[in-house]
């Protein structure tokens, strides 16, 4: 369950109502509670506030915040626009769920509510002294919150849709994809063991693409039912009625019985399918929109280089925490679950191929890539190392085709050979 709590959060955090419904609750609640005042002593030690001073804040702030509230609405979605079509598609549901951009909204359409419900309550007579004096400082703390706020959404709403800031975006919950999945090596299974007799393959009815692996529902399963479970497709992968999801089998002499009494629907329903691939469990998903922003900066109608530069910086620093192995590895959580681990060589077609295509014929490009492959050639992990080699000789290949210039081939060809 807690993998699909997970992915039910990371949903709503995409949903632009959520935080502005809540606000709006939160808001109401906040006027209805200076009213508690009236029934303690406070109103002995506060001066009294007229109600045309809290009047003229609250209309000023009403009048303003909807017209705000619109305003951040229209910038927004222009700054999602223009990150969308600068980098990819596939970047808007990080875009989209910017906390501050978010946040900011809430509290426009939050701080406009708040000032509604107040100026009725307070025209009819609602409030008392102490509760009048609780409302004015109530107030002037929403006003406050509201100008520190839009300051701060001014200078974020400044980035949103710049190019540099998808990319650090993509990056950041790519890295944290990694993270996720080096702290739970298998997503907590066991390493595949030898092949075994008597398998039988679970399928989905689903199209779409694997999101997430309930794990904790798949070992109760196996506990439950003797029997032992081997994932094979893991997220990230395009589902369809014909591709195998994971394979049950008993170690039990008496297989059949096993079997029987096993709920293969269970199994089926701990493998989460949606429409859309997404970041958290799936970090070759970070890798491929990384490797789209820098194949559309590549393209002639953008010829933007140096974005690509930086994008293959951002994937250097990716992968290269993957294949640091020095952090102790943690302990089993599904001892009855085979789970494979990420390829290198997967990894590395998601993140180079469209770069060493696209970039083939533009001589920075090529030995940007050259530098940034054999880096991370140079580092432990034998798969990485052997990944960056492959793709370092097939983008050498396609650039000595591609390049024009004699001594642009020279220049890149230098790198390969340590020059």
């Amino acid at each position: 369950m807690k993998d699909r709590f997970r992915l039910l959060r990371e949903r709503l955090g995409e949903q632009l109502w959520i935080r502005p419904l809540l606000m709006c609750l939160i808001s109401i609640a906040g006027v209805f509670l200076t009213k508690t005042a009236d029934g303690t002593k406070l109103g002995e030690f506060v001066p009294d506030i007229r109600e045309e001073s809290i009047n003229t804040l609250l209309s000023t702030m009403s009048a303003s915040m909807l017209m705000i509230a619109t305003f951040a609405v229209g910038t927004m979605v222009t700054s999602y626009a223009a990150a969308s079509s600068r980098a990819t598609p596939r970047s808007f549901s990080l875009v989209i769920a910017d906390d501050v951009s978010q946040n900011a909204l809430s509290a426009f359409i939050g701080s406009f509510i708040y000032s509604v419900v107040g100026l009725i309550a307070l025209e009819n007579g609602y409030f008392e002294r102490a509760a009048r004096f609780a409302l004015f400082v109530l107030t002037l703390m929403v006003f406050a919150l509201v100008i520190l706020t839009f300051v701060r959404w001014l200078d974020r709403i400044a980035r949103l849709g710049r190019i540099q800031t998808t990319i650090e975006t993509v990056e950041k919950a790519t890295c944290q994809a990694l993270r996720r999945r080096k702290q739970i090596r298998r997503l907590g299974g066991i390493p595949i063991s030898a092949e075994h007799q008597g398998f039988t393959p679970v399928f989905t009815q689903a199209i779409g693409y694997l999101q997430c692996i309930d794990m904790a529902s798949l070992q109760e399963n196996a506990e439950k039912n003797n029997i032992k479970i081997r994932i094979a497709s893991l997220p990230g992968t395009f589902c369809t009625p014909d591709k195998i999801m994971a394979y049950v089998w008993s170690e039990n002499e008496n297989i059949g019985d096993t079997l029987d009494e096993l709920d293969l629907e269970k199994v089926k329903n701990a493998f989460i399918v949606g429409r859309q691939r997404t970041f958290a469990d799936d970090p070759r998903f970070g890798l491929v929109v990384l490797s789209e922003i820098a194949g559309k900066a590549l393209s002639p109608a953008v010829n933007d280089p140096g974005t690509a530069i930086n994008v293959i910086g951002s994937l250097v620093r990716l992968l290269s925490q993957w294949g640091d192995h020095s952090e102790t590895q943690p302990p089993v959580k599904y001892k009855d679950i085979e789970v494979p681990e990420l390829s290198p060589r997967d990894m590395f077609d998601d993140a180079f191929t469209a770069i060493a295509r696209d970039g083939a014929g533009i001589v920075e490009v090529a030995i940007r890539l050259q530098k940034a492959l054999h880096s991370l050639a140079v580092m432990g992990d034998k798969g990485i190392q052997a990944a960056a080699l492959d793709h370092a000789q097939m983008a050498q290949t396609r650039a000595v085709a591609a390049l024009s210039l004699d001594e642009e081939k020279t220049a890149m060809l230098a790198i390969t050979n340590g020059g």
